[in-house]
């Protein structure tokens, strides 16, 4: 059966892998992986999922139960070939990653987390890092542990907004000057 594509052979299916997991922060599912993989019709889900389980066993990619991640050794060797992939599907897949990636550094210049002191409540901690450093860490105080988790999504989904509204509190940007 002939497929129509660009990529038919192993080895570029491997270098294609490399590629796209060379372009995100952190580790992906299997799932995700192979939506992001799969922008040409030279090769099938098997195929991808073969050549996976090579770049795993070679240590060019790294496992953890269900995510992956590029490797050193394989974030060279994708370095070193990937301009043998057609400049089309690296377009693609650089178009396919590309929000997951920004998506998935935001996510990681977010940390909340809580934890229940011995007098009660719960101290939630919350901060926003611009990849450098943080700009903003606070530690709030809530009730109980469901209003900490309540405090910790609202912070995630809305961290930007949130600074930008405390720095405009605490500059009195909100209220005029004439209070100051």
């Amino acid at each position: 059966m002939d497929r129509f594509g660009f990529i038919h052979e192993k080895l570029d299916i491997k270098i294609l892998i490399l590629f796209v997991l060379n372009r995100l922060p952190g580790p992906v599912s299997f799932e995700t992986l192979s939506d992001l993989v799969m922008v040409d019709d030279g090769f099938d889900y098997f195929e991808f999922s073969q050549c996976l389980a090579e770049l795993v066993k070679t240590g060019q990619v790294g496992q953890d139960e269900n995510s992956y991640r590029i490797t050193k050794l394989g974030a060279e060797n994708g370095d070193a070939v990937e301009s043998s992939i057609p400049y089309s599907v690296r377009a693609k897949a650089e178009r396919r990653a590309q929000p997951l990636a920004a998506e998935m550094k935001r996510d990681m210049q977010i940390l909340t987390s809580h934890e229940k002191p011995r007098g009660g409540g719960c101290k939630v901690s919350l901060s926003l890092s611009d990849g450098i450093g943080n700009v903003i860490a606070m530690s709030v105080l809530a009730s109980d542990e469901a209003q900490a988790e309540i405090m910790e999504k609202t912070f995630r989904a809305d961290a930007e907004s949130i600074y930008h509204k405390v720095v405009r509190l605490l500059t009195n940007q909100d209220k005029g000057t004439e209070e100051i």
